[in-house]
């Protein structure tokens, strides 16, 4: 049966987006105050998230570290798969750093938790979690985000860096995203 993508109904607006990575950045100024950090964002979502909000923390006089990991349970999938991959290592040492690890949708809590381990075993003192999106209904491990920056129903969100077969990353706000059977599909 094939399927067909397209925008239903906006979420979120680049400005309220815009307003709440402030929010963010302000409770995590206040929790880390002078330390330095290591944000850690992982690919390929939460790109635009990480950089706004690094922005947003230099306003704070806080200028973290920042490195990447690639990590995915979703492939060109609208479903996650339930295994977590990790395609990207990280290039800096994480040992003894305070991380900031920054995802875009906390959703079955997979991803986030299998990042937050490999951050432990790798000698992290200290991981604290920032998400761009909360989508509780769809949790299978027990994991709660230190950060969030807005709740989400159970629907398919695209824009701001998250995408749906790489398609959407570029839309300045966030909306939901729906598929319909296409004509003829059987």
């Amino acid at each position: 049966m094939s399927t067909t993508p397209h925008l239903d109904k906006p979420l979120f607006s680049a400005e309220e987006i815009r307003t709440r990575v402030h929010v963010l950045a302000d409770a995590i100024a206040r929790d880390y105050g002078a330390d330095e950090i290591l944000a850690v964002s992982i690919l390929k979502g939460s790109f635009v998230f990480t950089a706004d909000l690094i922005r947003a923390l230099a306003a704070h006089q806080v200028h973290p570290l920042v490195d990447f990991m690639t990590l995915s349970s979703y492939g060109s999938s609208s479903m996650s798969s339930g295994k977590v991959l990790l395609h990207q290592e990280l290039s800096l040492p994480v040992k003894g750093h305070r991380v900031l690890l920054i995802d875009d949708i906390l959703d079955t809590g997979l991803t986030l938790q299998t990042a937050c381990q490999l951050l432990i075993q790798k000698g992290a003192r200290e991981v604290r979690t920032c998400v761009l999106l909360d989508k509780p209904s769809r949790r299978v491990v027990p994991i709660t985000a230190d950060y969030t920056g807005f709740q989400v129903e159970n629907v398919f969100v695209v824009g701001y860096g998250l995408d749906y077969n790489n398609r959407y990353r570029h839309l300045p706000g966030l909306a939901t995203l729906k598929f319909e059977v296409a004509p003829g599909a059987t």
